[in-house]
């Protein structure tokens, strides 16, 4: 059962107790939500993100993932209840890249995966986006990282992707363009096949 707002959404069990919530994510706290789910990301899971072996996050990297302004760099967060308060167990961010469309980035920690989280970052960071304005969303994807393929097609079904060099780009369309197919769907999937 889920309960949905456009600022957040917790997910509960069954007896209604909160397992995630998905929210907004402001500047203030990046720095330790990227921090935290960095730490518990396997070498697998981190090679899988960025795309080559990261055993510490560089200083660089860091400022650009924790450079939020809310607007043309945004992210969510999922939260899970922890002894000292919320714990960050994923990470979804997107990065404006003109002309309405933004680039897409999640990370899941590894004993959360699996487990529905990241396809609810990715539905709240569409939301996001959508209220932002933007009308479509990209990412490259590993072709091995067959998880986030698959979750990227279970949340949007309609998503466009095809091989460039070493990855997989994936693209969504938001709000309402996302029920337009455009004469550029249309000749991207035929120059695909």
């Amino acid at each position: 059962m889920a309960t949905s707002t456009l600022n957040s959404t917790i997910v509960r069990a069954a007896d209604g107790a909160p397992l995630v919530r998905v929210r907004p994510l402001n500047r203030q706290e990046a720095g330790h939500v990227v921090d935290a789910v960095f730490a518990q990301l396997s070498p697998q899971s981190r090679f899988l993100r960025f795309h080559s072996p990261v055993p510490r996050l560089p200083g660089p990297v860091r400022a650009g993932l924790v450079d939020l302004d809310g607007r043309s760099r945004a992210a969510v967060v999922a939260e899970i209840p922890g002894p000292d308060g919320p714990e960050p167990v994923g990470i979804a961010r997107l990065a404006c890249t003109g002309d309405g469309t933004a680039d897409v980035a999640v990370a899941v920690v590894d004993a959360w995966q699996r487990r529905g989280v990241g396809s609810r970052l990715v539905a709240a960071l569409a939301a996001l986006a959508e209220q932002l304005g933007y009308t479509k969303l990209s990412g490259a994807v590993l072709p091995e990282n067959v998880a986030m393929l698959g979750m990227v097609r279970s949340v949007f079904p309609a998503v466009l992707s095809h091989y460039d060099g070493d990855v997989v780009q994936v693209a969504v369309r938001t709000g309402t363009s996302a029920w337009a197919v455009t004469e550029e769907d249309v000749m991207a999937d035929l120059v695909r096949r």
